[in-house]
């Protein structure tokens, strides 16, 4: 495949500019105006940080992404899909309520917030994942598939379970539903916590597969042998005794991550944006955030996911540390056999985040050969 056109800007703003414009005449310079915005929706895929996290990206950004596409006649909306975990993003009430106290509000940014998986994360729709081979079909939140054009906006950082987190892992983790997450972070079904369960049987209603049924203590049971790890049981749950097990490697993890990708791209307008700023350790789902492991080194767009994240993964591995980090304390504590450390395994040795580039080139997600064009 021919190298994928990535265009970036570094972080300096002279008297007189923003990185707000800059951020504009980048998405010009790549584009991004070409794309036919007219009387379309389009979904503006986010992640609003968990509350108590503050690496996540300011509304600033995604107000100046939105304003280009209402100045071409669009219809953008901010969106994003609930959690598997436990936290303030795992419904859609305590979801929106945390993008508001984030500051993402259409008097911030100029459109709406849509939790794309709807109020428990069982609004979903089954997509074809063409060339899958770790998943078929994928589970992905209805709004996001309703959208007539996709553009994902990241925060571009380390992660805990897939090594990096940047444009595959927002579209293909973020658009998932909560059946969706399960599907990518676990090889086997739920299991209930008879502890926590009260024996409402409201996840019963939402188990097609007649799996659930009701002991003589009223505690929920499933039985496996019917179960076919849908995950709907989880976002059916409003006391989160029901959980997933969350048992795949990472490997896989990245795999299915990428084909979850594909199913949301694949036939319709897509565009990525990557900003290297408060690169921090650990994903923005975190309660806290890590001082970053890098200076902020600046934005980068692309019509190609693959090609976008892994000209983000060369500019922060070439990037020296910053004294005090993660980082700074892990660089030398992992490298190949020719000597070279990467600092993503640095942060996370558990980790190949070359899994999410190799799978996706494989099935034709994208390239990770890119032609990267500085602009002013």
């Amino acid at each position: 495949m021919s190298a994928a056109k990535v265009f970036w800007t570094n972080m300096r703003c002279k008297v007189g500019d923003s990185l707000l414009t800059k951020l504009s005449r980048l998405l010009g310079k790549a584009g991004f105006d070409q794309i036919d915005f007219g009387n379309k929706f389009v979904a503006i895929k986010i992640h609003f940080g968990e509350p108590g996290n503050l690496s996540f990206l300011r509304p600033n950004w995604a107000k100046t992404v939105a304003d280009k596409i209402k100045s071409h006649g669009g219809k953008p909306f901010l969106t994003d899909c609930n959690t598997l975990y436990v936290g303030r993003r795992n419904n859609a009430l305590v979801h929106l309520d945390a993008a508001n106290e984030n500051g993402f509000s259409p008097l911030s940014t100029g459109c709406q917030n849509i939790i794309a998986d709807g109020l428990k994360g069982t609004d979903d729709i089954e997509v074809p994942v063409n060339g899958g081979i770790y998943c078929k079909t994928a589970r992905i939140g209805n709004t996001i598939m309703d959208a007539d054009i996709i553009i994902s906006l990241s925060h571009f950082k380390g992660h805990e379970g897939t090594g990096f987190g940047g444009a595959i892992k927002n579209i293909g983790m973020g658009s998932g539903s909560r059946a969706g997450k399960m599907i990518m972070h676990s090889d086997s079904q739920p299991h209930v916590n008879s502890s926590t369960c009260i024996g409402c049987r409201v996840c019963a209603k939402f188990c097609n597969e007649k799996a659930i049924s009701f002991g003589s203590n009223t505690k929920a049971k499933i039985d496996l042998r019917r179960c076919v790890g849908c995950g709907r049981c989880i976002g059916a749950c409003n006391i989160h005794a029901i959980r997933a097990n969350y048992d795949s490697s990472s490997e896989l993890l990245n795999c299915k991550m990428v084909e979850y990708t594909k199913a949301v791209v694949d036939g319709r307008p897509n565009f990525h944006i990557n900003i290297i700023n408060q690169v921090s350790p650990f994903c923005d789902c975190h309660g806290e955030s890590d001082i970053p492991v890098v200076s902020d080194i600046g934005i980068f767009v692309s019509f190609d996911p693959v090609a976008v994240d892994k000209a983000c993964i060369d500019a922060v591995n070439a990037a020296p540390p910053i004294g005090n980090s993660i980082l700074s304390e892990r660089q030398h504590t992992h490298q190949d056999e020719n000597g070279h450390h990467d600092h993503f395994t640095d942060i996370h040795p558990t980790t190949d985040w070359h899994s999410q580039i190799n799978h996706a080139e494989k099935i034709g997600l994208g390239t990770g050969n890119y032609s990267l064009i500085e602009v002013k």
